[in-house]
């Protein structure tokens, strides 16, 4: 009996020192990324601090066509120079510095034009990439799209198309004016019946017209912000500025030099003219608003 139980107990610490030596020396499995790179092929790497030009083509409007100035600003240069809108820009070209796909659709397609990328509903060209994007997949959500002298076709989601192909007006700078809030000096309102005029001291602002007075920084302040952040509205059209009748002009000196804007209405709606920009547009009415206040309005409140 004493023997087997001996036995017993040398198979036991023989089965032991195995599973020991198993764990030891058994290589860990390779860890699965929670996603894999593979699956999701990068489509365009484009570094953003080499690109000096960028077009946006779409079918039925002419090329939009954004340069780089020397200053290393944006500038909307075709078809007809506008300022750019710095961020609408950016937001393009950092989408294309790592744009992966949702799916690779074939590997070497020989029909585009069953994706919609024989004739693309748009183009991003940032020279060195030409991204085609075509038709959006059918069961919706996505958009086929290519890379000019790739064979490959790939899916991405159909937002960022939309992030991509952006119209002339999506990349105009809005702003009726160029000044820098912090840096006008000077505020002219050119009324019916009664101007203001401000002027910015070492010790604050100061009411010149109608008569001179220490005027209110925070009341002064908010007209400056918004005359500088006046914006045009590109969705509606600025011809009744002509047939409008004059609310009055802001005049006002900065960082540019001297800019006016000259604000008209016509019923309930509002127009604009600035000396920094070409054309006449549609605008809030919050702006004529802004310029509609009496004197007292900005001078400083005596504490009770």
């Amino acid at each position: 009996m004493r023997s087997r139980g001996l036995i017993v107990a040398v198979i036991i610490l023989a089965a032991l020192t195995g599973v020991l030596y198993w764990s030891q020396h058994r290589k860990p499995p390779a860890e699965t990324p929670a996603t894999s790179t593979a699956a999701t092929p990068m489509i365009v790497k484009v570094d953003p601090s080499t690109v000096a030009q960028l077009v946006i083509k779409q079918k039925g409007a002419d090329p939009v066509t954004v340069e780089k100035t020397k200053a290393g600003q944006w500038q909307i240069t075709g078809p007809k120079p506008y300022r750019a809108d710095q961020e609408a820009v950016a937001g393009i070209l950092s989408i294309l510095s790592g744009l992966r796909s949702d799916r690779l659709v074939e590997d070497r397609a020989t029909d585009r034009a069953q994706f919609g990328l024989d004739n693309p509903s748009a183009e991003v060209d940032a020279g060195t990439h030409q991204l085609l994007l075509g038709d959006d997949t059918p069961t919706g959500g996505d958009v086929y799209v290519a890379v000019s002298g790739d064979p490959r076709v790939f899916t991405v989601p159909s937002y960022e198309k939309t992030s991509l192909a952006k119209s002339l007006n999506d990349l105009r700078d809005k702003n009726l004016l160029t000044l820098s809030q912090d840096k006008v000096s000077r505020v002219e309102l050119i009324r019916k019946g009664e101007d203001l005029e401000f002027d910015r001291t070492k010790d604050g602002w100061q009411m010149l017209k109608p008569s001179p007075a220490p005027a209110d920084a925070t009341a002064v302040n908010e007209l400056v912000r918004s005359l500088t952040d006046a914006r045009m509205d590109l969705s509606g059209a600025g011809a009744g500025f002509a047939q409008a009748t004059p609310v009055g002009t802001a005049k006002l000196t900065g960082d540019s030099g001297v800019q006016t804007l000259e604000i008209r209405k016509n019923k309930d709606d509002y127009y604009a003219k600035s000396s920094a920009t070409e054309g006449t547009y549609k605008v809030d009415s919050s702006i004529a608003q802004a310029m509609d206040k009496k004197p007292d309005d900005f001078l400083t409140k005596k504490k009770t």
